[in-house]
């Protein structure tokens, strides 16, 4: 996909969204089913079926995916094609890119070891490793364009009100 089909595809979605801002706000969903054995939580991503477990320094045996890992999944996932979108949208030629994400936990805040200990992460960094032979200030743009069009590292960056409700 080139510039010119990014923007053919969105102008219609960008006309209506300005003309019916409303229309742009949507819900998206998530639900787990939580298993009967073990410390586990299946969740359909629409795409797979994804078990989650206990990271091995809670006490999993690392057969089964973990949250932290699939929120970073996340902001990987979406920073690479938030990546792509905008390079493609600027004429930036990526020969290769390569999107990592790590982050820092302490678990002795989830283990309720330490009131002190944060539960969640400390840190989380992004990194963006490309192969392109674009200027210095034209990656500068494109990262920046990146980071501020990352729904996932916009929402981590400034999270929004959180809630919990029982029942459906």
């Amino acid at each position: 996909m080139d510039a010119e089909a990014i923007k053919a595809l969105q102008a219609p979605l960008k006309a209506r969204y300005r003309e019916t801002p409303e229309a742009a706000v949507i819900t998206l969903h998530s639900e787990g089913d939580v298993e009967a054995g073990g410390v586990a939580c299946k969740v359909d991503t629409g795409r797979a079926l994804v078990v989650a477990g206990l990271h091995p320094a809670s006490g999993g045996d690392g057969t089964l995916a973990c949250s932290g890992d699939m929120l970073l999944d996340a902001l990987v996932a979406c920073a690479g094609v938030t990546l792509k979108a905008v390079s493609t949208s600027l004429g930036i030629t990526l020969k290769h890119a390569v999107v990592r994400a790590e982050g820092d936990l302490d678990f002795r805040g989830t283990l309720g070891v330490s009131k002190e200990a944060p539960v969640g992460f400390r840190d989380i960094r992004l990194k963006f490793d490309l192969d392109t032979d674009e200027p210095a200030d034209r990656i500068e743009t494109l990262i920046r364009l990146t980071e501020r069009y990352c729904v996932i590292y916009q929402t981590l960056k400034a999270p929004p009100p959180l809630s919990t409700t029982l029942g459906a």
